[in-house]
C-alpha cells in the first residue's frame, strides 16, 4: 500500500510538472549575435518570454549555417531570414511563411569609393562589386537586372566579387564597391580610418529595391497545429515587446546584447551604433507585414530578367493570423 502511495505521489509530482513547464521556442538567427537581434534578447532578459510561458532558446547564427536547413531538418521552431532567401526557398520546395515582420525598412547599401567616378547605378558599368551570397545576392542581382546591367562583367556590365562578411575588398581596393548594411559593415569602414566623404552609398530603401528582411519564418505545416500557432502567437507577442523596448532604451539594449555574447567578439562602442542603426529599421513596425511591402518585394524580384529570384507571384508565403492575435 505504502508503494502504491508513493507511486502515486511521484505520478502525480510527474504530471503536475508536465502540465507547469513553459513551451519550448528554439529561433534560429541569421548571423552571430548582434544588436541586430536585440529584440530578442531583451524578451529573454526582461523576462517577456516568461510571462508568456514560453522558455526561448536563442540560437546564434554564422558562415556556415543556413537558417532555411536548420529550419527544415527539424533543428529551430522558427528562423530568422530575408524575404528574397526565404521565397527562393519556397519556390524551391520549402513551405516557409512569414508569420511577422519586425524590420519596416531595409538596411542594405552599396559602399563605393567616391575616387572611381561613381555617382549613380549607370557609373557600374566596369566596375567591381563584393556582393553577399548565401541568399544575400538576390536583391543585388534583380537591380542590376532593372537597370539593364548584366553580372557577368566587360566593359558594359559589373564583375561580382563573392563578398565574406567582412570590409577587406573596399579596403585593399579589390573593388570599387561593396555591400554593407547600414548598422554594420558601414560602421566597420569607418573604423578602419575611412572619412565619409571618401565614399558614396546607395541605400537599396532609396534606389526602390529594398527587399523586406529579418522576418520571423516557420514551416507551413507545423501552421495547421493549433498548440503551435498558440504558441507563435505568445513568442511574437513577447518578441515585439522586447523590440520596443530595444528602440526606447538602445544604449541598455546593447549592453544585453554584450552579455549574450558568448564569443566575446563584439565590443561596447560597435554595438551601441549597432542598435542606434536597428532602430530605425524596426520603427514603425508593430510586428504585421504590410501588404504593400510584401508586393514591392515580390516585384522586386520578379523582376530579374532571364534569371529571376523567383518565378512567380507567391501563394500563401505568409499570413497575418499570428500578428493579428498578438496584437488584439
Amino acid at each position: 500500500m505504502n508503494k502504491f502511495l508513493a507511486g502515486a505521489v511521484a505520478a502525480f509530482g510527474l504530471s503536475a510538472g508536465a502540465a507547469s513547464a513553459a513551451d519550448e521556442v528554439r529561433l534560429q538567427l541569421q548571423w552571430v549575435t548582434q544588436a541586430q537581434f536585440a529584440g530578442y534578447y531583451v524578451a529573454l532578459e526582461n523576462g517577456y518570454y516568461e510571462e508568456e510561458d514560453l522558455d526561448v532558446t536563442v540560437l546564434p547564427g554564422g558562415p556556415d549555417i543556413a537558417p532555411p536547413q536548420v529550419l527544415a531538418g527539424g533543428g529551430a521552431d522558427a528562423m530568422l531570414n530575408w524575404m528574397p532567401s526565404a521565397l527562393a526557398a519556397r519556390e524551391k520546395g520549402l513551405p516557409v511563411v512569414n508569420i511577422a515582420q519586425p524590420f519596416k525598412s531595409s538596411g542594405l547599401m552599396l559602399t563605393c569609393w567616391k575616387d572611381t567616378g561613381i555617382t549613380g547605378p549607370q557609373d557600374f558599368k566596369g566596375k567591381t562589386i563584393g556582393v553577399w551570397f548565401f541568399g544575400n545576392e538576390y536583391p543585388f542581382l534583380s537591380w542590376m537586372s532593372q537597370e539593364g546591367i548584366s553580372t557577368d562583367g566587360g566593359d558594359d556590365g559589373v564583375t561580382v566579387l563573392k563578398q565574406g562578411f567582412n570590409v577587406d575588398p573596399l579596403l585593399q581596393r579589390q573593388a570599387d564597391c561593396i555591400s554593407t548594411m547600414t548598422y554594420n559593415e558601414f560602421g566597420q569602414v569607418l573604423d578602419a580610418g575611412v572619412s565619409e566623404d571618401e565614399l558614396v552609398t546607395f541605400k537599396y530603401e532609396d534606389m526602390g529595391v529594398a527587399t523586406l528582411e529579418d522576418g520571423i519564418y516557420v514551416l507551413e505545416e507545423n501552421l495547421a497545429d493549433p498548440a503551435f500557432k498558440d504558441k507563435m502567437v505568445r513568442f511574437v507577442r513577447a518578441s515585439m515587446k522586447g523590440w520596443k523596448w530595444a528602440e526606447e532604451n538602445p544604449m541598455e539594449a546593447a549592453m544585453i546584447v554584450l552579455e549574450n555574447d558568448e564569443t566575446g567578439a563584439q565590443t561596447e562602442a560597435h554595438q551601441v551604433r549597432m542598435m542606434g542603426e536597428i532602430a530605425k529599421l524596426t520603427a514603425g513596425s508593430d510586428g504585421s507585414l504590410d501588404p504593400a511591402d510584401f508586393d514591392r518585394t515580390v516585384a522586386t524580384l520578379l523582376a530579374g530578367g532571364s534569371d529571376p529570384v523567383i518565378t512567380a507571384v507567391p501563394e500563401g508565403a505568409w499570413t497575418s493570423e499570428i500578428t493579428d492575435a498578438a496584437l488584439n
